[in-house]
């Protein structure tokens, strides 16, 4: 059973790696800020997410688990908070989103 758990744990935190690794290369790569809003908030949900579900798999049931669910929890509530007020204050500061109509660069007012 044991490396059943293993095997579990390391393609959790296999594919949370990945995540991040994809996650930070859109940052780079994306045109305008929300866009890599976007790519920041994958790598929190997904990427974080699945690395805290590899690393809950190899502790087991111990008080270790219970402080990585604590923090998952934090993660799960606090950062779609933090996005939405992030998006939030750049539409009110004037910051609008790259269209697809031929602009090559975000407008401000």
């Amino acid at each position: 059973m044991s490396v059943v758990v293993d095997v579990a744990s390391w393609l959790c935190l296999t594919a949370g790696g990945l995540f991040c690794l994809v996650g930070a290369v859109g940052m780079l790569r994306m045109p305008d800020f929300y866009t890599r809003l976007h790519a920041a908030s994958v790598i929190e949900t997904l990427g974080g997410g699945l690395i805290l579900l590899g690393l809950l798999l190899q502790a087991g049931f111990s008080l270790v688990s219970i402080k990585l669910i604590f923090v998952g929890l934090l993660v799960f509530f606090a950062s779609p908070t933090a996005t939405h007020a992030l998006a939030k204050a750049a539409m009110e500061r004037g910051l609008k989103p790259l269209l697809a109509s031929g602009e090559t660069e975000p407008s401000k007012r």
